[in-house]
């Protein structure tokens, strides 16, 4: 009898000690692992119990003859990676090693996870396994104790049969104590509380001589001087800002004083909420690659930032509460992204209600707040899709995260559309309706660069609350106009003063609003004042409202007669109104397009571009008047034609415009390189977290798309 339930034991693998590492897996692993066939490492770090319990439970060591159970005397010193968790596979660790007869391996608990959804196709390269999990009589034990058969059954000596527990036992004990699955409660208020000590002891700790950069902020009238008996309508003044770097002190005196770098994690901790797409359509390598992506977003957060996961089908589930990104939390949100699965509809309202009830009920905050939503369908739950009948795309998102309601939370949604069937005009509208970003994501490849791109600038705020406000000095002079993209601008009743609120500020990012007046004639004086700009932001780690100290006061000549050297329109002012006219020309193009009117959008981009080539700033080879005739051209060669505008083309516009209006960098098209196409959003700090990814992603991760998608298969069998 002791011999029979000691195989039985064997059989469930209850014998094997079950440790969870406390490392992070390695990035730069390979998808693919080597040939292992079926092996079991152990490990006396900790021990599953057949109730679950992993303390107090010390099992007897298995033996071949005693289970059938391969031990392998020397296990491959390689690190491979599991494809289903992304976690490395390597001796001492104390999982079950699978190996399919694809070649691929797996952790026993992860393709059981896999295999008790009903997929019987390998997830790393879709091959549909011959013999896929069945009932046997091998065992005298339930029949909903499902069984793992050997995937190499012609060599005896390699093969085992596993049982696993029935689902419920499993998902509250064995699944609950690997992914430290808790039950979702009624209310969010169980956010880990913040380390408050160590930003003020940093802050303490600050060298005398050195003092945080502040914001820079310029003024261009369009031309210096206008003569004293003419009046010119319309006259542009342009309002630049930059904001400081990030991590960096400059040192009191000149211009030219060293930068100097300082702790890499005394950046504005965050709170993120990730709200992902895991229903039925996100299967297969877009679930592994939204895996990856979601490990290298935990990797890169530091430890006082916060990390909490929605995942979202036919309904919403917050499967990792607000954690700090400490290594056990790291560890923790690897574990709960890994247990993904897809399955369902798409329910995108419910995932950002459940996200944004993450924000209303925790009891800490830090001072950067924002969401991440990625989805590849449509919300077929919340919005009306019947034709003819204009679609409310404000029902998607909770009204406290609107970003026009002043008393509610100001939580921007970075959105990204993925792949061909998602829907980009909800997601750049919900991106518009809280402040935040629309990205386009073509290719499944570079979602984790697309991912880099964004928290590269969430994790680099150096400005918050900007407000600029803009104030006529000429008696005479009003305000004609206040161009700022989607930041919201506020005139006064008299035309005289204007405010714009910016709000947050990636390091070194830059922002361009131009503002109109009409002057009027004045032969009192050979100079005129025209605006006085100010700024007020609050600095996001001392908390403290800064203030410009000089106000700047933009002034023209007003001479009798007018030299050639006067009459020159600003290269930087003119640079802005061709971004301006180019963002008009895409929402006009755009227009037409969904009216189904392809030429004529088509024509709207020509004659933009024909303009824009005749510019002063075009003319002089300016780096952003490039960028935009490259930009004006794809768009045309995306609205070939109704199938290709569908697939790409309406994305593509949408982000563009997400992009221009808001001044901000986003992923467009099928590749990160199309990014380029507008360098001057793209800040060092994207920069260098895009430069991150590239480095880890693996040669691999174009195979898996490869053996995943049906092209692939087809190139392959055409070989």
């Amino acid at each position: 009898m002791g011999s029979q339930w000691r195989k039985v034991k064997l059989a469930f693998g209850l014998n094997t000690c079950v440790h969870i590492p406390t490392d992070l897996y390695d990035f730069s692993s390979s998808l693919n692992s080597t040939p292992a066939r079926f092996s079991v490492t152990t490990s006396s770090s900790a021990v599953v119990s057949p109730a679950g319990d992993t303390s107090g439970y010390c099992p007897t060591t298995p033996t071949p003859s005693s289970s059938r159970l391969w031990l392998p005397k020397s296990v491959s010193k390689s690190l491979e990676t599991c494809a289903i968790c992304l976690n490395i596979m390597k001796p001492g660790q104390g999982y079950a090693i699978f190996m399919a007869e694809c070649s691929h391996s797996f952790h026993f608990h992860c393709i059981t996870s896999n295999v008790k959804h009903g997929n019987q196709n390998c997830p790393v390269c879709r091959a549909k396994w011959k013999e896929p999990p069945s009932h046997s009589p091998a065992f005298n034990v339930p029949q909903n104790m499902a069984q793992i058969n050997p995937l190499t059954p012609q060599d005896d000596d390699w093969t085992t049969r596993l049982r696993r527990f029935p689902s419920q036992q499993m998902d509250a004990g064995w699944r609950s104590s690997l992914l430290n699955h808790v039950p979702e409660p009624a209310t969010f208020d169980d956010d880990e509380a913040l380390d408050r000590q160590n930003s003020i002891t940093h802050n303490e700790n600050e060298d005398d001589h050195n003092i945080v950069s502040t914001l820079e902020m310029k003024t261009y009238p369009e031309v210096l001087a206008v003569p004293k008996l003419a009046s010119r309508d319309n006259f542009v003044v342009l309002i630049h800002l930059r904001a400081p770097p990030s991590g960096r002190k400059q040192n009191r005196g000149g211009n030219n004083a060293e930068q100097i770098p300082s702790d890499p994690n005394s950046h504005a901790a965050i709170d993120l909420v990730t709200v992902l797409d895991v229903s039925g359509s996100m299967g297969g390598a877009k679930l592994v690659l939204l895996k990856r992506a979601m490990g290298f977003v935990i990797q890169n957060l530091g430890p006082s930032d916060r990390l909490s996961v929605i995942a979202f089908s036919s309904t919403a589930n917050r499967i990792f509460p607000l954690r700090l990104m400490t290594d056990t939390g790291r560890h923790q949100a690897l574990q709960a992204v890994n247990s993904l699965v897809a399955n369902g509809g798409t329910n995108i309202a419910e995932g950002l209600r459940k996200g944004t009830k993450v924000f209303v009920d925790r009891r800490w905050k830090n001072p950067v707040s924002s969401i991440i939503l990625l989805s590849d369908g449509k919300d077929s739950y919340s919005i009306n899709s019947r034709p003819n009948v204009e679609t409310n795309y404000q029902l998607l998102v909770p009204n406290s995260i609107h970003r026009n309601n002043g008393t509610g939370l100001q939580i921007p949604v970075h959105a990204f559309g993925f792949g061909s069937d998602h829907d980009a005009t909800s997601m750049h509208s919900i991106s518009e309706i809280t402040g935040g970003t629309f990205s386009f994501i073509e290719a499944e490849d570079v979602i984790q660069d697309a991912f880099a791109q964004c928290i590269g600038g969430l994790l680099s705020v150096v400005v918050q609350e900007l407000q600029v406000n803009v104030e006529c000095v000429h008696p005479s002079l009003q305000l004609s106009s206040v161009k700022a993209g989607i930041y919201q601008t506020s005139l006064m009743a008299n035309a005289r003063m204007a405010s714009i609120n910016v709000g947050d500020l990636y390091a070194e990012e830059e922002r361009d609003f131009l503002v109109t007046v009409n002057v009027p004639v004045d032969g009192s004086s050979s100079e005129m004042s025209l605006l006085i700009v100010s700024a007020l932001y609050r600095d996001p780690i001392t908390k403290e409202m800064v203030n410009l100290e000089e106000n700047n006061e933009v002034k023209i000549q007003r001479p009798d007669n007018l030299d050639r050297a006067e009459l020159v329109v600003s290269i930087e002012v003119d640079r802005q109104r061709n971004r301006l006219r180019v963002a008009e020309a895409m929402a006009k193009a755009r227009v037409a397009a969904e009216r189904r009117d392809l030429s004529a959008a088509v024509s709207i981009l020509e004659n933009c571009h024909k303009a824009l080539s005749e510019t002063v700033s075009a003319r002089a080879g300016d780096g952003l008047c490039v960028a935009l005739s490259v930009e004006l051209k794809e768009m045309q060669v995306r609205m070939a034609s109704q199938r290709v505008y569908k697939q790409s083309g309406r994305a593509y516009v949408l982000s563009g415009l997400s992009s221009h209006s808001s001044q901000r960098a986003t992923a467009r098209g099928d590749s990160t390189d199309s990014t380029r196409l507008l360098q001057s959003y793209q800040t060092p700090s994207m920069v260098d977290m895009v430069t991150r990814s590239q480095r880890h992603r693996s040669t691999d991760e174009l195979s898996i798309l490869q053996n995943h998608s049906p092209r692939g298969k087809d190139d392959n069998n055409n070989n």
